[in-house]
């Protein structure tokens, strides 16, 4: 298959996590920053002239109709009268109910690349749009820069950040975002803080915490064992809602070693925070 039809999928992590409020319709107001990682999952997509849209293989016994990866593909067709259609098959990296984004970024990618093999001819933003109807972390994905991100996720600012190296872990646990969410002993009144302060220094990341941990870390005690171990390397927390925790190191050499120390029923992975999305370099490079 050509190598233009060959998309990544990226990892991405918080590296806070507060609640400022919430709406009448229920969903949260956050503050976060979201960076990405060069560890992705990896999508193929077959062109056809026939207007099918299909994927190839199974999802992890999830309907096809339920795919976001499909909802994608039908979604950016149905918008842009589209009379092309595609195959799509996933190859699959990124661990599933880990708070790495695996699922939004499949539909992220889905859309862009889609964009691009169709020549549909949307905007970054006009994608960023139908992402949103798909999820409220897929517009981060669409856009491709790291950001410092308010409302449900969906109001993002280009933030520069260090771009170090990250150890991530991934408990034997699949964490609910539901439970999490709905949860009585959430913290749901956080100051707000701004981005400039973030950018000045005068509010530090490493001051900054993810508030659902401690509602995760309860329910799931190995979540609290994997923060507890990597806790000896720096600063360890939990992204996302969780379940996958990371560290930060300034080499991937030192990454490589705390990976090999892991215990055997803990899995994890080295990569490389990166603030252009591995997606948009792919756009950039077949000329998008």
């Amino acid at each position: 298959m050509a190598e233009q039809n060959i998309w990544p999928a990226p990892a991405k992590l918080n590296l806070f996590l507060h609640i400022t409020g919430q709406r009448p319709d229920g969903y949260h107001l956050l503050q976060t920053v979201f960076q990405f990682l060069d560890y992705s999952d990896e999508l193929r997509f077959e062109i056809n002239s026939q207007g099918s849209i299909h994927r190839a293989g199974d999802n992890h016994n999830i309907p096809e109709d339920d795919d976001l990866v499909v909802r994608a593909a039908r979604l950016l067709q149905k918008t842009a009268a589209g009379h092309q259609g595609v195959t799509i098959e996933l190859r699959k990296k990124l661990p599933m109910g880990g708070g790495v984004g695996g699922g939004s970024s499949d539909a992220a990618t889905t859309l862009v690349a889609l964009n691009h093999l169709w020549n549909t001819g949307l905007s970054i933003e006009q994608l960023a749009g139908l992402g949103m109807e798909l999820g409220a972390d897929v517009p981060v994905f669409v856009r491709g820069y790291a950001a410092f991100a308010e409302g449900v996720g969906e109001k993002l600012q280009p933030i520069d950040l260090p771009e170090n190296w990250f150890l991530v872990v991934k408990p034997p646990v699949h964490v609910s975002t539901a439970e999490i969410f709905s949860n009585s002993r959430l913290t749901r009144n956080c100051t707000a803080i701004r981005i400039c302060d973030l950018k000045s220094g005068a509010v530090l990341m490493s001051d900054l915490s993810n508030v659902c941990e401690p509602i995760a870390a309860q329910h799931y005690p190995v979540i609290q064992d994997v923060i507890e171990h990597l806790n000896q390397y720096g600063q360890a927390r939990m992204t996302g809602t969780g379940a996958c925790v990371f560290v930060a190191f300034q080499n991937a050499q030192k990454a490589q070693q705390a990976l090999q120390h892991l215990p055997e029923e803990w899995q994890g992975f080295v990569a490389k925070g990166v603030n252009q999305s591995p997606l948009h370099q792919k756009l950039k490079a077949v000329g998008g």
